[in-house]
């Protein structure tokens, strides 16, 4: 298959990558580094990027952008930016590239486990990620050609937890991350929310 990966150089992106490339084309995507690059938050970088690539079997979204802030501080920016960047610049990739997707190809989403289980701060993540997943059921009674389409809703990483200085060991490696990915690249399901937390 010949997968774009939107968010290649990113810690899921990079283990999305490192588990596809074994048996599959991969066409990495990143918003500033590599070949091909694109800006979520943009419609007309979304429909250049499709252009220039042209027909894939799978297109998998590992990015997006959106605030993290107590409520009362998220300003309409803070809104603008989430809703612009990670819910519909991944809803634009499908709307703009089911043109370029191959028949019975795939579009595999990102959430976040901040959908089913808000904290403190996620008002505008967890939006976004609920957005994400409602999108999907629905687009996935649509979609032409028998185009499935799902999401993956990654917990905690172990190596972002460690970035950050917390103990790793409470979140889920990239690489098991990764095989989430890889289960609705490779499988058979439609319209999926897939759980990315190990167990955890």
């Amino acid at each position: 298959m010949r997968i774009m990966v939107i968010g290649a150089t990113g810690t899921i992106g990079r283990a999305v990558v490192a588990a596809a490339e074994k048996q599959h084309e991969i066409v990495p995507v990143s918003h500033t580094q590599g070949k091909e690059r694109v800006d979520l938050a943009d419609v007309a970088s979304i429909r250049a990027l499709f252009r220039r690539v042209g027909r894939v079997d799978a297109v998998m979204s590992v990015a997006g952008r959106a605030a993290f802030a107590p409520l009362e501080k998220l300003s309409d920016e803070d809104f603008d930016l989430s809703l612009r960047n990670k819910l519909m610049g991944q809803i634009n990739l499908v709307r703009y590239g089911v043109g370029n997707i191959n028949d019975r190809g795939v579009f595999t989403l990102t959430s976040g486990i901040l959908a089913k289980y808000p904290m403190v701060g996620s008002a505008a993540v967890s939006l976004v990620n609920a957005g994400l997943e409602g999108f999907v059921r629905a687009a996935a009674l649509e979609l032409p050609r028998n185009i499935r389409i799902n999401i993956v809703s990654p917990g905690w990483v172990a190596e972002t937890l460690q970035a950050m200085g917390r103990d790793p060991s409470a979140g889920t490696p990239a690489g098991i991350v990764a095989e989430a990915y890889m289960m609705s690249v490779e499988g058979q399901q439609t319209g999926m929310v897939i759980e990315a937390t190990g167990g955890k």
